[in-house]
Parts: structure tokens; C-alpha cells; sequence
């Protein structure tokens, strides 16, 4: 398609003028005109097509929500077959080549936020030039780009030939985990690094049998193992460890109510990274941990494992996953998780204490999981209902806002009673505490050996 360039409205300017002071005004400006038309019409034939260029488009693959990557665009002018051989015919095309000049533009979408999606290249004959741009994601999940618009100038600059180009590329962005620091105190606070696992409550904590010791004046008698202690004739004790090869199941709610905003930042969001930090924790410390992911119906699952990459098949299973106006069918998810999952689980729910919902869908749906597994229910608590509640009015406005908190807090505070008395553990936490805290709740189910 033909783009006519600035410098060709120059020459038509140009021309008018001068038409316009010529004796005959009259009979030149057919002339003139034609002859700018004509020309114009050569430089759009001499255009080489952006069919003919090659043009690649290089993404990072996987960017964090929080992070920035470089997008670089490469366009390409390269030899034709036998052009660069010494025969004849490949000299007159050789000296038949020259320097185009190409713009393009990238359909790279808004939400990735690019400094830039447009660049103009200088290509050299028989060469390669290159641009760059940098996107910082505002939101996650995962991109498909594809087309490019090319406009190559032709040999004068009046007219530019434009085409599209089908560059088809992936940007996937993951949610940030911003928990990753409090995951490595976590595991080093467990202490497992080379040598395996000791229990986050202290020497001698957890219920496996790991090994004898000579006994120690903090030892507690019940470790005692009398009959090593007959045949060596001193006190010795057994020392015992967290349990390995354990299950964790992380069931995240991705229904209507985790769409809702805490600190600018979906409930789902917050969700993802306490999913991670679980993920990275449980399988760093010998345990396998998998992913149901749901809302009316199940959205993905990762079958347990403790492979050094199960973190990435979990982020990459919910990355892209987001919340669904719909109630969550919370009896639907208990069931598949029963059906693939029959061994004995720490299941953790991930999902918002609404008091409707709670009462409504969960609560009777509660019992399939309960009697076999160990449950533990997150939510993320909002900040700003806390302030609002201990804030002292000042107006109608504050005093009705505070009101308001103080019944939400009332009632939040009814619903993990309720919860508890059903014998779940709740973990209600403002963001950038839960993750840790669920880690925390973790490490003591191991450490007391309830599972």
C-alpha cells in the first residue's frame, strides 16, 4: 500500500508555488502536477516490498508483574540465492542494492506499557539492523503478538510502501513473588540445606525416626532409648524429624469475591504469591505440593511433586488465571481433589472470608474434606477496613465509615469462628503477611506431626 511521506507534500508545495509564479499558470499546472505524480509513482515502484525484508521480533519469554524486559525488533535485507557468488549476475545485483530505510510499528499490547512501539532502521545492503524498546507489565498473564506494520521508503523518500508482517511471539508474565526472601528464612529457619531437615521447633521436634545421639542435659526423658542405652552402657537418646514426602494441596479460589482489590492489588494476587512461597517451602523441605485452581469449575491442576520445578509448573499453571464473576463451586473443587487425591493432605484454601459466601457454599461443603485432610483457610484481610474501624470520627461521613468497618470486622470475626469450630485453621492476614504467617502454620503442622 502506498503512504505518501512529507517530503512528497513538500514537492507538491514546491510545485504550486512555482506554478503559481510561472508566466502560464494555466497550462503548467497540468504538466507539473502530472510530472510530480509520475514520479512519485517510480519511487513507489522502486520501494522494496517489507515482503521481501526478513523481520524477527525477540521477547524474553517470562517477565515478572514487577519487573521490565527488552523487546528488540531485527529487520533484514539479505542476499538473494547466488548474490553473494562471483558470477556476473550476482554483481549487477549486488550494485543493484542500497540502504533502505524502514519504520515499523509493533502491536505490543497497552498493558505492557513499551516506552516505545514504533522505531525506524537504517538497513544496510545485505545486512541486518536493529531496534529496542522496554516493557514494564501492568498487568499478568499471557500476551500473544503477532502482527508488524513495515513502511520502506523508496529511493527519493516521496512515497512509502507499507505491508504487514506475521511475527507471531509469546510474552507470558508471571505474578511477582514478593515473598521469596521470607520462603528462604522459612526453609533456613527449618535448616534444610545439605545435610536434610531439622524441625522448625528445635532439636529433637517432628515424629520420624532419624538417628541415636549420646544423651544431653536439655534432652527430655521420654527420648530415651533404653535398650541402646543397656547394650552401650551410657543414656542415649533418639532424635526425630519432620516427616518428608508429605502432601500439600493449595486449592485457589478464583470466583467472583477474590476480584476484589486490597492495596490496588486483586485478592487473587495477593493469593498467588502465598501459592508460591508454599510451593517453594513444602518442596525445598522434602514435601510434594500441587495446585487446584477453581471457581465454578476447575481451571487447572498440578499434580503433586517435589521436583526442583515445581514452583515454575505451578506459576506457570496460574499465571495467566483470573477471577471469574461467578460464585466458586467450592463442593465441585472438594470433590476432584478428592478423586485424584486420596492420601491424607494439608489442603489450604485460598479464597475470601465473605460472610454470604462463607455460609452459603463453603461451610456445607466443608465436611468432604474435613474428615480426612488437615484444612487450613487464607484470606487476605484489607488494611484500610482496620484503619477505618480504630479512626476517630469527624464528620457524619467518617462516623458512618466507622460504623460500617467496626460491623465488617464484627462479622469477619463470626465467620473464622466458624470456621474454627469446624476445624479448620484460619490464617486472615493483611497482604505481605499472609504468605509468611501460612509458612509458619505449615512448618508447625510438620513440626507436631499432624499429619
Amino acid at each position: 500500500m502506498p503512504v505518501p511521506t512529507g517530503r512528497l507534500a513538500a514537492l507538491v508545495a514546491v510545485s504550486a508555488l512555482a506554478v503559481l509564479l510561472s508566466p502560464a499558470p494555466g497550462s503548467t499546472f497540468v504538466v507539473v502536477e502530472l510530472a510530480v505524480v509520475v514520479v512519485a509513482a517510480v519511487d513507489w515502484l522502486l520501494a522494496v516490498s517489507p515482503r521481501s525484508l526478513a523481520v524477527e521480533r525477540h521477547l524474553p519469554g517470562v517477565v515478572p508483574l514487577d519487573g521490565e524486559a527488552e523487546v528488540v525488533w531485527r529487520v533484514g535485507h539479505p542476499s538473494r540465492p547466488g548474490g553473494g557468488r562471483g558470477g556476473g549476475d550476482g554483481r549487477r545485483r549486488g550494485r543493484g542494492r542500497r540502504r533502505l530505510r524502514v519504520a515499523l510499528a509493533d502491536e505490543l499490547a497497552p498493558s505492557l506499557r513499551a516506552t516505545s512501539r514504533r522505531a525506524r532502521v537504517v538497513v544496510p545492503a545485505s545486512g541486518w539492523s536493529s531496534a529496542h524498546t522496554v516493557v514494564r507489565p501492568s498487568r499478568r498473564g499471557r500476551f500473544d503478538v503477532s502482527e508488524m506494520v513495515l513502511r520502506v521508503s523508496g529511493p527519493l523518500g516521496l512515497v512509502d510502501r507499507q505491508g504487514t508482517r506475521q511475527v507471531p511471539a509469546v510474552l507470558r508474565v508471571y505474578p511477582p513473588f514478593r515473598s521469596r526472601k521470607e520462603a528462604e528464612l522459612r526453609i533456613d529457619r527449618a535448616r534444610i540445606l545439605e545435610v536434610g531437615l531439622r524441625s522448625a521447633a528445635g532439636r529433637g521436634g517432628g515424629t520420624e525416626f532419624e538417628s541415636l545421639r549420646d544423651y544431653a542435659v536439655d534432652d527430655e526423658f521420654r527420648r530415651i532409648d533404653w535398650s541402646a542405652t543397656a547394650r552401650s552402657g551410657r543414656p542415649i537418646v533418639r532424635t526425630y524429624r519432620a516427616e518428608r514426602n508429605q502432601t500439600v494441596l493449595l486449592l485457589l479460589d478464583a470466583g467472583r469475591t477474590m476480584a476484589g482489590r486490597v492495596d490496588d492489588v486483586p485478592r487473587l494476587d495477593h493469593a498467588m504469591d502465598a501459592v508460591m512461597m508454599l510451593t517453594a517451602v513444602a518442596t525445598r523441605l522434602g514435601d510434594r505440593a500441587g495446585l487446584v485452581a477453581f471457581d465454578r469449575r476447575v481451571r487447572a491442576v498440578v499434580a503433586p511433586g517435589h521436583a526442583h520445578d515445581q514452583l515454575s509448573r505451578v506459576t506457570e499453571a496460574m499465571y495467566a488465571i483470573e477471577p471469574a464473576l461467578a460464585e466458586s463451586d467450592y463442593r465441585g473443587a472438594f470433590a476432584e481433589t478428592l478423586v485424584r487425591f486420596r492420601r491424607r493432605s494439608l489442603l489450604v484454601l485460598f479464597t475470601e472470608l465473605a460472610d454470604q459466601a462463607v455460609t452459603e457454599t463453603l461451610l456445607p461443603a466443608l465436611p468432604l474434606v474435613s474428615r480426612t485432610h488437615l484444612l487450613v483457610v487464607a484470606s487476605v484481610a484489607d488494611p484500610d477496613i482496620a484503619s477505618w474501624a480504630a479512626s476517630v470520627p469527624t464528620d457524619a461521613g467518617t462516623a458512618y465509615r466507622k460504623a460500617a468497618a467496626v460491623a465488617a470486622r464484627r462479622e469477619r470475626a463470626r465467620t473464622v469462628a466458624r470456621l474454627r469450630g469446624m476445624g479448620a485453621t484460619v490464617v486472615d492476614a493483611e497482604p505481605g503477611r499472609l504468605a509468611p504467617l501460612l509458612a509458619d502454620a505449615y512448618l508447625k503442622v510438620k513440626a507436631t506431626g499432624r499429619l
